[in-house]
């Protein structure tokens, strides 16, 4: 595929699409079905659909039954968390082999037309982003994403909250479903626009934006807190009627979900053709650190003043918004 057709290339061989991001239609008041519409197999593929796919496989062929997470036993803890481990060293690392250990599509499509692993950087352990992403993700983000599974299905097992069948509830279900990636947002604005406040950007977050240059495994390459906020998405499945295979596509989501915006190519090439990967928004949060705080499912970014549409005009618009911050700082 010839990827200047889609996009452009800088002097320094960095690539950006186009077409400028867009919000979804979903909030837009008058409603406007027709763009709704041609929205929303956007919204359910490619990786919606896969993380409820896999949410029914895992639940049905992989899991441990209720009747055993009635009880709290390292057997069936240490199952998940291995079945975690596997299932994120696979996912993650298809795409890291191909795009960035083997670069089978070379820099196609590539936001940052440099590799990580290409520059030693004191910021990372062992000085490789890949390999400090490795431990970030396997010691602290899958266990605490385990940790977060353990408990919900324990609850539910126990019956400590009201849960609904797909048999009694299917279309109420299927809609709850087809909301949670919106509370998602939702709750990764609120989390993402909380540890960018001063103190827990320097001892938390931070952490994460050592990965100026994303690759697949920097996506739960967080300090712990981080970790504990980000998956607590999952509670919303304790509070509100639902289903453990609804919370385990929750959890999905997010943990296989991540890797979405930190994939660092616009499309990810499949014979003459591939599949849009949904990861600019993300990527230019990452490399100016104050602009996307969501993905534009939701306005929240638009309405805070913090939207970047990877646009020339957004782009003036960010660095007026951080000069006249500069000169708030200068006269106090």
């Amino acid at each position: 595929m010839d990827d200047l057709q889609h996009g452009t290339r800088n002097k320094r061989g960095d690539w950006a699409p186009k077409r400028a991001l867009q919000i979804s239609p979903l909030f837009t008041f008058p409603p406007n079905p027709i763009k709704i519409l041609k929205w929303l197999p956007g919204y359910l593929l490619p990786w919606n659909v896969l993380f409820m796919v896999s949410a029914v496989v895992f639940w049905h062929y992989l899991m441990p039954d209720l009747a055993t997470m009635q009880h709290l036993a390292w057997g069936w803890v240490l199952r998940i968390l291995a079945l975690n481990m596997a299932a994120i060293f696979v996912f993650y690392g298809v795409f890291e082999l191909r795009l960035f250990i083997q670069r089978r599509q070379g820099t196609h499509f590539k936001y940052n037309a440099k590799f990580p692993d290409d520059t030693k950087s004191d910021v990372f352990l062992f000085k490789k982003q890949s390999l400090d992403s490795l431990v970030w993700c396997f010691a602290f983000g899958v266990p605490v994403w385990t940790a977060y599974q353990v408990g919900v299905f324990w609850v539910f097992a126990n019956g400590y909250v009201p849960w609904v069948s797909f048999s009694d509830n299917l279309w109420y279900l299927l809609a709850l479903g087809f909301v949670l990636p919106i509370w998602h947002e939702l709750h990764f604005f609120c989390v993402h626009r909380l540890i960018h406040t001063p103190f827990l950007y320097k001892w938390v977050h931070s952490v994460h934006h050592n990965s100026v240059n994303p690759s697949p495994f920097s996506s739960l390459a967080m300090h712990p807190v981080e970790h504990i906020l980000y998956f607590s998405s999952v509670l919303l499945h304790l509070i509100i009627p639902s289903n453990p295979i609804l919370a385990l596509y929750q959890m999905h989501f997010a943990g296989f979900g991540a890797m979405v915006g930190h994939i660092g190519f616009d499309k990810v090439e499949v014979g003459q053709g591939g599949f849009d990967t949904h990861a600019y928004s993300h990527y230019l949060h990452h490399k100016h650190f104050e602009v996307n705080y969501g993905d534009g499912l939701m306005p929240l970014d638009k309405l805070f003043g913090t939207w970047h549409d990877g646009t020339a005009q957004a782009e003036a618009q960010m660095e007026a918004r951080f000069k006249r911050r500069v000169a708030r700082m200068n006269r106090t």
